[in-house]
């Protein structure tokens, strides 16, 4: 494309304002973190950690270089729970001085070094708690296999600095590496290159060539074997889950390739998948070149693998251009649902996307209801909470549909081009919603009215339109139900055997807890929902179960809510048996066995739901 004189400076002056924008937010306080990265900022890691699984904790060092950009002394790091023992500058080996400031609810201490003249790289000696709430160690018992003790970490959003003192903000970036001591019989794997067997020292290192944020630094260690899907992909699992792991994610390697042919290539070389132990809180997590994984997905059908399509996305929205503060999460996640529906349609077809789009739509219609007006603006105010609460169907759905409308407004080809050219540019880098909201308007070149989806609440009136026949069908299904329809006609007339999961969900959500114990005791007869082993049916199921107090349901229920610790499940359970006394008293019973199996991210979400006041974790 041939641009004139004042085609080029627009796009100069709109790649200043950019640039300026990120300058800006690094000179700026930061939301979360008491790092100041426009004084001193952390260029790489290294790792140096023993794991000990007796007393729980993770001791050793980290050595930081770091990026001196004035003449400022004093190095700013968080932490949360970490005992310091010292800390030295090196090469030098002296020993600075250090001060802890006071604990902070959510955001922890502030580590403040003081630098001496020449001192490029500072090593802190450290070791975590055993309530560091990143980290959740398990006992065998508390593992699939049974056999072997298993730690995993989950740094998102500020947990990382509760395992390792760093500049836990997404506005950082670094490269790292790491030296990680486990027992011999287990395997340790990062967010990083990594082994793909045991070795006899049980001495592994890792390496990190791509600047990240703190939040992308993940270890997990336990009995793993490893299978290949592909070339560039594989799986890591405890041994009795990974024939049916390897089995389930068999399209990932078409899956990096339609991501490709999209926005551009892979840089992150491998992508391989860990699926954690069942306590894990979230459906994935998209750590660097190792996507953190639930089993809740191992449907034995293949028909929840959208979320590998998500977390493979996130290579590109997330991890390669990151949301600079947590108030512009919508820019890492409400892009990484566009280009997995993206994914999806390019492998399953459109009506199968559009089925994945209408649940997406109905969830956050739901949600928007629920909360308050200004936490459904894309574009969160987190100032003195946890940003935590920001992770909504706001940032996720929302941000999808705006997005979409945007393909839909300017055509599909240019919207295309426009993403490609933005992961380019940004690549490595993070992101303001200003800064991308300026980028939109420079190169798209159309009057977009953006404000009503990102500065003010709710779904605007130009809302995409989702239409999909299969799900219509489903509604039918449904109606024809409550309008008295005999189970064999149901089952023929709308071949209920053909349907996935998808289907099954739109048909449990259509009833809206408005079914009697006698019409559950028919569904549950005829399709044996309560017996079912598919986590997303089963939790839809659940939901009727409570609603409807349908009493041969509440033993899986308390089964269910024991066995896993996926907080996208436990969450709407706990909250509807919390709407009446009685199911209120259930939750508590059940909660109080469920819990020392919980994440500390569930725990916490947990506890408010039912008022729990623990006296530990």
């Amino acid at each position: 494309m041939i641009l004139n004189k004042w085609d080029r400076l627009r796009v100069l002056v709109s790649s200043a304002i950019a640039l300026c924008l990120l300058v800006s937010l690094e000179a700026q306080e930061l939301p979360h973190s008491c790092a100041r990265p426009d004084q001193v900022a952390i260029a790489h890691l290294h790792l140096d950690l023993k794991v000990d699984f007796e007393n729980q904790k993770l001791a050793g060092s980290a050595t930081m270089k770091l990026n001196r950009r004035t003449p400022d002394k004093m190095l700013f790091l968080d932490t949360s729970g970490l005992k310091i023992f010292k800390v030295q500058a090196q090469p030098s080996g002296k020993e600075l001085k250090w001060s802890l400031g006071e604990h902070e609810p959510d955001l922890g201490s502030c580590l403040s070094i003081e630098l001496v003249e020449g001192a490029e790289e500072v090593s802190v000696y450290y070791e975590s708690q055993p309530s560091a709430e990143a980290v959740q160690w398990l006992t065998p018992e508390q593992t699939t296999d049974k056999q072997y003790p298993f730690l995993f970490t989950q740094s998102q959003a500020i947990l990382a600095r509760t395992w390792v003192p760093c500049q836990d903000t997404p506005a950082v970036r670094m490269t790292y590496s790491a030296k990680i001591q486990v027992p011999p019989e287990l395997l340790a794997v990062m967010s990083a290159s990594n082994p793909q067997k045991k070795n006899e020292t049980g001495v592994y290192e890792f390496e990190m060539k791509q600047p990240i944020p703190a939040y992308l630094l993940a270890l997990a260690v336990g009995d793993l074997k490893f299978l290949e899907l592909g070339p560039r992909s594989g799986v890591y699992a405890e041994p009795s889950v990974l024939k049916r792991a390897v089995w389930e994610l068999a399209d990932t390697e078409k899956m990096i390739s339609a991501a490709e042919a999209l926005y551009g290539e892979y840089r992150w070389d491998r992508y391989d998948v860990i699926f954690l132990p069942s306590s894990f809180p979230f459906g994935g997590m998209e750590n660097p070149r190792l996507t953190f994984a639930t089993p809740t997905i191992l449907a034995g059908d293949r028909s929840l693998v959208a979320l590998i399509a998500h977390e493979l996305a996130h290579s590109w929205s997330g991890n390669l251009v990151t949301n600079a503060t947590w108030d512009d999460f919508w820019l890492n996640e409400g892009f990484t649902v566009y280009f997995e529906q993206r994914i999806m349609e390019a492998i399953y077809g459109r009506e199968y996307s559009e089925m994945l789009a209408r649940l997406s739509l109905d969830g956050l219609l739901a949600e928007i209801e629920e909360l308050e007006a200004r936490d459904t603006w894309l574009k969160l105010d987190l100032r003195g909470r946890n940003p935590d609460d920001g992770m909504t169907s706001i940032a996720y759905d929302k941000g999808y549909f705006f997005l979409r409308m945007l393909e839909e407004k300017v055509g599909r080809e240019k919207f295309d081009q426009f993403l490609k050219s933005y992961f380019k540019k940004f690549a490595f880098k993070s992101m303001t919603t200003e800064g991308f909201l300026n980028y939109l308007q420079e190169n798209l070149d159309e009057k977009i009215d953006f404000k009503a989806w990102v500065y003010s609440p709710g779904l605007p009136a130009d809302v995409p339109v989702v239409q999909t026949k299969a799900l219509e069908r489903v509604e039918k299904a449904a109606q024809a139900f409550l309008d008295g329809l005999s189970l064999p006609a149901l089952v023929d007339d709308f071949e209920t055997n053909q349907w996935t999961t998808h289907h099954w969900n739109h048909f449990l959500r259509s009833f809206k807890n408005n079914l009697s114990p006698t019409q559950m005791k028919k569904l549950d007869d005829q399709f044996k929902f309560t017996r079912s082993r598919n986590s997303e049916i089963t939790h839809d199921w659940m939901m009727l179960v409570i609603g409807s107090g349908y009493q041969a349901g509440f033993p899986r229920l308390e089964e269910f809510l024991t066995e896993q610790g996926r907080r996208k499940f436990l969450q709407p359970l706990y909250e509807k048996l919390a709407t009446t006394p009685e199911g209120l008293e259930r939750a508590n019973l059940i909660y109080a066995k469920a819990r020392p199996g919980y994440h500390a991210v569930s725990r916490q979400t947990i506890d408010k739901i039912l008022n729990y006041k623990p006296t530990g974790n």
